[in-house]
C-alpha cells in the first residue's frame, strides 16, 4: 500500500511555527495548487485547491527561516487524518499532508513572482535513508559458463 502526496504550489501565508513543551518545532503551511481546464463554452477555468501541510522538527525550523507567503514550493509527504471534538462534542476530522521534505523552487531574486515553473533541478524524491558505509558490489565469476555461450 502507498500513501504518498507530492504537491507543487504557492504558500498562502507565512508558515505558522510553534514549539511543543519538549521543544520540538511544528510548522503549519497553507498551500494552494492550481488546475486549469476548458469549460463546455471553450473558456479557461481555474480551480484552486488549498492544502494544510504539517512539518516537524528540522523541516519546521527550515520552513520558519526560508519560507514566506507567495513562495513556490515542492512538498512530499503523506495524508493523515486527525479526529477531534468541537465545543458541542461533535466529532470533527481534519485531513492534512504530513510533510517529509520540502524545497523552495525559486531563487531569492524570483520569490513571490508569477513564475509557476521550478528554477532548480527537481528534488530527489528517493525516500531511502542514506548511509555513510560504502557497499562492496558482489560479482559472481561466471566466466566458464559464459565462455561456452559466446558467439565468436
Amino acid at each position: 500500500m502507498v500513501n504518498q502526496v507530492t504537491l507543487i504550489g504557492r504558500l498562502g501565508a507565512d508558515p505558522e511555527v510553534r514549539r511543543l513543551e519538549s521543544g520540538v518545532a511544528v510548522a503549519r503551511l497553507r498551500m494552494a495548487t492550481n488546475e486549469s481546464y476548458k469549460d463546455k463554452n471553450g473558456e479557461w477555468q481555474d480551480i484552486t485547491e488549498w492544502h494544510t501541510v504539517i512539518l516537524w522538527r528540522g523541516a519546521a525550523e527550515r520552513a520558519e527561516n526560508q519560507l514566506k507567503k507567495g513562495n513556490l514550493i515542492y512538498v512530499q509527504g503523506k495524508l493523515t487524518t486527525r479526529k477531534w471534538q468541537d465545543k458541542d462534542g461533535n466529532d470533527r476530522y481534519n485531513t492534512e499532508v504530513s510533510g517529509n521534505i520540502f524545497r523552495l523552487l525559486e531563487r531569492k531574486e524570483q520569490q513571490g513572482g508569477g513564475n509557476y515553473f521550478p528554477t532548480e533541478e527537481p528534488p530527489n524524491v528517493n525516500t531511502k535513508t542514506e548511509t555513510t558505509e560504502t557497499a562492496t558490489p558482489v560479482v559472481e565469476d561466471n566466466s566458464d559458463a559464459i565462455a561456452d555461450d559466446l558467439p565468436f
